[in-house]
């Protein structure tokens, strides 16, 4: 057997074998000595700062290729604080004070932090964070330690952490990375939303794989059901490339529907569409047959750099995927959502008892207006491509989407005023995520031109669990009657104005919560890209009739447990 098996959460669907790669933050406690050989230490120093600028050159050239120029960008602002004399003549004078290279590296760099941070030119107070992380990285070679870097992973690896940020995934090669496991994290954790939009197996909320592993343990990751196996036997290889076997045989029998339509057994047809984060995501709506996009999380392209995104920078990217989408297909593009759980390192957010309920997406983007404005811009200029849907995010209050809408229309009239093109057809609507915007969905859906419902936060806001706390985890319950409940209210309502309903959750392509959502009569299903075809698979074998009769019976019920007893009798 295995040396140890861990359980998690599957997260994205898959079976990968591989060499760990751990993705963790070294110890780079060191202790502060007096030294006599200063000039032995001067060039220990030297060759630490040698040594980091060769290996930042290298991630930055291999940023640039993988990731493009905007990514590789930080890795520019890294390099000139490694190679700024002021910085390194700072902390070698330090050293002839007989002081140690770790010790003067870190009294010097705290300086010029402290003198940075202080400063009321914001692009000057970023510069304070570069000093950190090419502190960190001369930190790790004075020690002998190695500083993992997702960027220059080129073999093929299992990456293991404790849990992985967006900018992390944004720049592993799906090349290399086979998969990928975490200590925290649920479904609907960031990491696990971009291993479906990178179709890697992973698994999250393992608890302990970071303590379990060393780098080049041999793992496996059973993404179908949620367990890895630690220095597995030649049996266990065996068994699992076969399961893989299996998987991707099923996956072939699914590529079959790649080009029909979203169909039930009885004739209702439905649109299935993908959740993106980049342009580069593109190439996996195709593959997979979805219908268009549901989602583009636009966030992405402000994150891992140092700047906002200038307007063509936008607009180019909403161009790609506008061009990307097949016959038209909608292209629903959700405005900046930052806050809660994704930070900009450039953009100085209040510190907040609870960020989820705080200033994030609509209301930063009231608070950051020349921003709001530019990204609506570029929409606009974009939306003469393709088939445009503009959606705000985290709207409580009608008020909140005249005001986004209205701002919309001012950038429209300047536009057309300086002679710029921009589509006569562009849908705008909202995301519902606060149960107090799904209780009065029925007056949205007067003014709205569609509504999706944001299920990962809907329902820990309706349940009032945090879904990155393990601890409760257990009330992340999709199935449960009142979330039920507040899905049937905004789909009656935005058909009741003649208006359709998307979801755009981790729930819309959950393979249990599929037939109550053709039950309760969703138009369009939006998902990660990986899990379209098995759904439209699910879906023709489902008849829409059947499943308003089971809708009925589970939003009648007491608990998520009842439901799912309801749904095991009616379909087995």
């Amino acid at each position: 057997m295995a040396k140890l098996t861990l359980t998690g959460i599957a997260a994205s669907d898959g079976i990968a074998v591989g060499p760990a790669y751990l993705l963790v933050e070294p110890d780079l406690s060191f202790e502060k000595k007096t030294i006599t050989d200063v000039e032995g230490e001067i060039k220990r120093f030297e060759a630490a700062v040698a040594v980091s600028i060769s290996e930042l050159e290298a991630i930055r050239d291999k940023a640039k290729t993988d990731l493009g120029e905007d990514k590789a960008a930080i890795f520019d602002a890294h390099l000139l604080v490694a190679q700024d004399p002021e910085v390194t003549g700072q902390i070698a004078e330090q050293i002839k004070n007989n002081v140690n290279a770790e010790a003067a590296l870190q009294e010097a760099t705290d300086t010029f932090i402290t003198i940075f941070e202080s400063m009321d030119n914001e692009y000057m107070r970023e510069r304070a964070a570069d000093i950190r992380d090419v502190r960190k990285r001369i930190m790790a070679h004075l020690l002998n330690v190695e500083l993992p870097s997702p960027t220059l992973i080129d073999t093929e690896v299992v990456v293991v952490a404790e849990d992985l940020t967006p900018s992390d995934t944004a720049q592993l090669n799906r090349n290399f990375v086979q998969g990928f496991v975490t200590d925290i994290g649920g479904r609907t954790s960031h990491s696990a939303i971009m291993a479906r939009s990178l179709e890697i197996p992973a698994i999250v909320g393992s608890g302990s794989i970071t303590e379990s592993v060393s780098n080049g343990t041999m793992i496996i990751v059973d993404g179908l059901e949620g367990h890895v196996l630690v220095d597995p036997t030649a049996e266990e290889l065996a068994e699992y490339q076969e399961k893989q076997a299996a998987f991707e045989a099923q996956q072939a029998e699914w590529e079959k529907l790649k080009n029909e339509k979203s169909v039930s057994k009885d004739g209702k047809e439905v649109l299935l569409v993908a959740n993106i984060g980049s342009p580069g995501d593109m190439e996996g709506v195709t593959s997979n047959g979805a219908e268009g996009v549901g989602l583009y999380r636009t966030e992405f392209l402000f994150m891992g750099r140092d700047n906002f995104p200038t307007e063509d920078e936008q607009f180019e990217a909403y161009k790609a995927v506008l061009e990307g989408v097949k016959e038209g297909g909608p292209v629903v593009v959700r405005t900046l959502d930052i806050g809660g759980d994704k930070n900009l390192s450039y953009l100085k957010l209040p510190e907040e008892m609870n960020p989820f309920l705080g200033v994030r997406a609509i209301r930063l983007c009231f608070q950051e207006q020349d921003m709001f404005r530019t990204q609506l811009r570029a929409l606009l200029r974009a939306s003469v491509y393709g088939n445009l849907h503009i959606m705000f995010p985290m709207i409580a209050t009608l008020g909140e989407f005249r005001k986004a809408k209205g701002m919309l229309a001012e950038e429209r009239a300047k536009l057309v005023a300086e002679g710029i093109k921009v589509s006569d057809h562009i849908e705008v609507g909202i995301m519902i995520e606060i149960p107090a915007a799904a209780i009065i969905a029925d007056q949205f859906a007067k003014e709205v031109d569609f509504m999706s419902i944001g299920t990962n936060d809907l329902i820990q806001y309706s349940m009032a669990a945090d879904r990155m706390n393990q601890d409760i985890s257990y009330l992340y319950q999709p199935y449960n009657p009142a979330i039920l409940r507040l899905v049937k209210n905004v789909i009656d309502a935005a058909h009741k104005e003649g208006k359709w309903a998307g979801m755009c959750g981790e729930m819309a392509g959950d393979q249990t919560a599929v037939p109550l959502l053709l039950g309760l009569g969703l138009d369009e299903f939006s998902m990660s890209a990986s899990s379209v075809l098995k759904t439209r698979s699910l879906i023709a074998k489902l008849s829409s009739t059947e499943m308003a009769e089971l809708a009925e019976k589970a939003i009648n019920c007491a608990t998520q447990e009842d439901v799912i007893a309801t749904m095991d009798e009616y379909l087995k």
